[in-house]
């Protein structure tokens, strides 16, 4: 019989792979943007919050199996749902960015800002879906810590992701993006 450990170690499986689905899709959009003269910043901090995410999935794994955290019945399910609609959340801004759209800060000169899809709503909504995954994610299977630890980390990182992302845009960003 398949446990609930086992169905959520699948589930994190799967989102490790999507990830690197989405790595794939970052690394032809690099490309593509250095080939139209594409700047990047914030290399420094990008290892980090790459260590971070990668540690993310592995600690979620760790305190479910270390420390024999049970399936929170509703809790569960609702942390799912969450992480669900996170997940459709991200889709929609890497569908709204197209070739823009990169895990790297990666700035093309004179490219205009994108202010449709979720950017109408949210100036940052793919950060928006990581804030909801750090928590989410673990709490499908009561692992607590690891989503308190995890949101903490991540509120550092997106504090320099953030600000450094916005430098880069530079002024036709912060004129588009003002009233969110």
């Amino acid at each position: 019989m398949v446990t609930s450990a086992q169905l959520y170690l699948a589930f994190l499986g799967a989102v490790a792979v999507e990830r690197l689905a989405e790595l794939v899709i970052s690394r032809r959009n690099a490309r593509r943007a250095f080939a139209k003269g594409g700047v990047e910043v914030g290399q420094a901090h990008f290892r980090v919050m790459a260590l971070m995410h990668t540690a993310f999935l592995a600690a979620c794994a760790l305190e479910v199996d270390a420390l024999g955290r049970p399936f929170p019945g509703l809790v569960g399910f609702a942390a799912l749902a969450a992480a669900l609609l996170a997940q459709a959340m991200r889709y929609w801004v890497i569908a709204t960015l197209g070739e823009q759209w990169n895990v790297r800060i990666i700035v093309v000169p004179g490219a205009a800002p994108v202010s449709g899809g979720p950017y109408r709503y949210l100036r940052h909504p793919n950060y928006a879906a990581v804030i909801v995954e750090m928590v989410a994610i673990p709490m499908i299977h009561g692992a607590w810590l690891t989503a308190l630890v995890f949101s903490a980390l991540n509120a550092l990182v997106l504090s320099v992701r953030i600000r450094a992302e916005e430098a880069a845009l530079g002024p036709s960003y912060a004129a588009e993006m003002g009233g969110l």
